[in-house]
């Protein structure tokens, strides 16, 4: 298999291309940039870069890429402006978020960058409140196995507001949950969910959801709590890198909450 096509035409020998490839598998020879082994990890970077579209990989076609017409596609102050807006909504309306809506975010969070671009994270959806409230009840039991000697401090807090006041402090009453998953096998399976499930939250705010990390079920999940696996149908060879909570913020916010004061050194 050819990986790469060159338009003679078009191609200038500027040697961008092989100057972008992470691997470093393309080198430049007189009738243009040749491949010297076939270890292309299909990051696309060398078809993106090219200025005059000369280039083609079978791995990432150039048919299937978009042209960047501005970039960037914001300015600085409407960036910081939106990254210091997002919040964890704890606080959700009992309104489902269409199907379609739902897609979009899982959709923006596979662009995510991984390593090696990975990728290997799939999505699960879950639109059933029904199996969201036994999920809660489930994790509430696993609390309640270990009181004595929790994995972590806050159970006991949890357990007493869930049995006393029918409060959820685990999924929140949150009408969705989004579960990436990955391969037992794959090494990187959590750090590309960490990005990829952060392009969600960020990109939620954008079209009128909120959004918070479900860092409650992920120790239940991680502990590989059977009754929490077997309830959302988890492969034997898979397993939960992440889970978040979606659905329409109850409540307005206002302000932009300030951080610790930033502590950075610079090396000369």
């Amino acid at each position: 298999m050819n990986l790469i096509k060159v338009n003679q035409s078009t191609c200038i020998k500027c040697g961008i291309c092989t100057k972008v490839c992470p691997t470093r598998i393309l080198y430049m020879q007189e009738n243009g940039p040749q491949v010297t082994n076939p270890s292309c990890i299909a990051c696309g970077q060398c078809v993106a870069v090219c200025p005059n579209g000369a280039i083609d990989n079978v791995k990432t076609p150039l048919s299937n890429q978009i042209d960047i017409e501005n970039f960037p596609a914001i300015d600085s102050q409407t960036a910081e402006q939106f990254l210091r807006s997002r919040r964890s909504i704890r606080c959700y309306k009992n309104t489902p978020v269409p199907h379609e809506k739902l897609l979009k975010l899982v959709d923006i969070a596979h662009y995510a960058p991984t390593a090696s671009n990975s990728q290997g994270i799939s999505y699960i959806i879950v639109e059933n409140k029904q199996i969201l409230e036994t999920a809660t009840k489930l994790i509430i039991q696993w609390m309640e196995d270990q009181l004595e000697n929790p994995v972590h401090w806050s159970f006991p807090r949890h357990v007493h507001v869930y049995r006393k006041d029918g409060v959820d402090t685990i999924l929140r009453d949150a009408p969705h949950l989004i579960l990436a998953t990955a391969s037992k096998d794959f090494k990187n399976g959590r750090e590309n969910t960490i990005s990829s499930l952060t392009y969600l939250e960020l990109y939620a705010n954008t079209i009128g959801l909120g959004s918070c990390w479900a860092g409650l079920f992920e120790i239940c999940a991680f502990s590989n709590y059977d009754p929490l696996l077997k309830l959302f149908n988890i492969p034997k060879n898979k397993v939960i890198t992440g889970a978040v909570m979606v659905g329409y913020p109850k409540y307005e916010y206002k302000r932009l909450v300030n951080r610790n004061a930033l502590d950075v050194t610079f090396i000369k």
